[in-house]
């Protein structure tokens, strides 16, 4: 079985939520499954770019695969939280999703001795996270050299907003 096919066979679709009219892709059913979130994990390696410094995940499950990918790549990982949750002096942004706002931040610090870095989260909708990500590590002068998500929905386009920026993405709905 192939990559995207094993991916589409462990994600679990939610009806309306976080609210009406949103199918959610559930990837929990993946991460539950040691084998699969450890193909996933090896697919995502092979495809990082070389130059990597770090790998930056968005929460929350961006965190669970970024983690995890850092530790198989043997190199940094880097958290971008939802603001108000990271404990030293941070840059953050505001930002639009396709469900409402939101705000994220992360260390100012963060990126001080890291130059290469892939911003990884679960899921690549319409991509207001992930452009809102790049921003962050770019104004802290890091070198966003991929984002890398498991999921894309690809008829949202959000890779028009990552213009420039190489897309990873195992599985396109």
């Amino acid at each position: 079985m192939d990559i995207e096919a094993l991916v589409k066979s462990r994600v679990r679709d939610v009806k309306d939520y976080p609210k009406q009219g949103i199918l959610f892709r559930d990837i929990t059913p993946l991460l539950a499954d040691g084998s699969v979130f450890s193909a996933v994990i090896d697919a995502l390696a092979e495809e990082i770019p070389k130059g990597t410094d770090v790998v930056v995940g968005v929460e929350a499950r961006g965190f669970i695969i970024g983690a995890a990918l850092a530790h198989r790549l043997g190199i940094g990982f880097v958290p971008i939280r939802k603001r108000g949750k990271l404990p030293y002096n941070t840059v953050s942004i505001d930002y639009e999703l396709e469900y409402g706002s939101a705000s994220i931040e992360v260390h100012e610090d963060a990126f001080s001795a890291r130059k290469g870095a892939v911003i990884i989260d679960d899921l690549l909708a319409t991509g207001g996270t992930a452009a809102a990500a790049k921003s962050l590590v770019k104004r802290l002068g890091g070198n966003v050299l991929a984002f890398a998500s498991v999921v894309e929905l690809a008829d949202l386009n959000g890779r028009a907003k990552l213009e420039g920026t190489r897309i990873i993405s195992l599985a396109k709905y």
